[in-house]
């Protein structure tokens, strides 16, 4: 590439909306001061970071290929967790691992085995840490599923697959760059099971079934079953106002032959192949575990006729009544 056009590329990159406002851009012909900075040629781009290595050199001037460079040159080699780094991997949708620690685990084996793995490995996977106490560490540790008293404990993120998170198995306190290698190897050749989030399996002593992660396939996908599930949020208002009319459903339907009117709490738990966008949600699955959304009115006649249109199972209890 001329100069001409390297400068053309390099103004598409200052002008250039993904890019163009985190950086301050500078150019100079002076190749005594671009020697200074590794620039042993020109033309080259030279970047300056307060992190890790600086300045880094590159001498590829494809505008898609300067994108991703800077891109990627932006973050470093091992990231502690924060708002600056929402945007690099969460807003650019890049797998991450996490270590998830307490604050004065700095010292410990197991935060050192991982730097050296995030050296080894970058440019693979982002490698960053985190607390779960505190701003934004604490969402993000509410979000994944880690609470403080399960640290320390290593999890990659997939922003790609609805934000997938997948568990290491391995002990930490014998934790080997190797280890933590393979591990992101496997997630790579999609050898690892989803971690979702779960609350414990609880008693159950009300006319509706609490769902939770751990038992959710077992009785939502249970074929001999239809079952009606609202996915809620404690915190929301429309969920609130559905309550009473969730728990009257039930209570009028206990006695319905293999129909579940159940709950699940979709901020504590997850279930594989479940995107809850919005609270509360409604979803019907019925004995052929075809799947269906409730987009109906949501008063209590409103749950009781669409059960008589779609549940076999409460249209066999009232055609035994004689009321169909």
């Amino acid at each position: 590439m001329n100069a001409k056009e390297f400068k053309e590329t390099f103004e598409k990159l200052a002008n250039d909306g993904e890019v163009g406002e985190k950086y301050k851009y500078y150019t100079s012909d002076d190749k005594e001061c671009a020697a200074q900075y590794g620039a042993d040629s020109l033309p080259a781009m030279v970047l300056h970071r307060k992190f890790d290595e600086s300045p880094l050199t590159s001498t590829n001037f494809a505008l898609d290929s300067a994108k991703q460079w800077l891109k990627s040159s932006s973050v470093p080699v091992l990231i502690e967790f924060g708002d600056d780094y929402i945007e690099p991997i969460f807003g650019e949708r890049k797998s991450a691992v996490f270590l998830f620690r307490a604050n004065d685990d700095n010292d410990k084996s197991f935060q050192k085995v991982f730097a050296e793995a995030a050296s080894k490995y970058n440019g693979e996977i982002i490698f960053a840490y985190s607390d779960v106490t505190g701003g934004i560490q604490s969402r993000l540790g509410e979000f994944v599923g880690v609470t403080s008293d399960m640290l320390p404990c290593i999890r990659i993120l997939d922003p790609t697959k609805d934000m997938a998170k997948y568990a290491f198995e391995g002990d930490l306190n014998t934790l080997s760059v190797d280890a933590i290698g393979s591990f992101v190897q496997d997630f790579k050749d999609n050898k690892l099971s989803p971690f979702m989030k779960s609350d414990p399996i609880p008693e159950q002593t009300e006319a509706y079934t609490i769902l939770v992660g751990k038992n959710f396939n077992e009785i939502a996908m249970d074929p001999t079953k239809d079952v009606l599930v609202k996915f809620y949020a404690p915190w929301c208002g429309h969920c609130k106002t559905l309550a009473p009319i969730w728990d009257d459903l039930a209570k009028e339907l206990k006695d319905v032959p293999d129909l579940v009117i159940a709950k699940f709490d979709a901020t504590t738990n997850e279930a594989e192949g479940v995107s809850i966008r919005g609270y509360p949600t409604i979803k019907f699955y019925p004995k052929d575990n075809k799947v269906k959304d409730f987009e109906g009115d949501r008063e209590f006649d409103d749950f009781k006729n669409y059960l008589k249109d779609n549940s076999s199972a409460y249209k066999a209890y009232l055609e035994q009544k004689g009321d169909l």
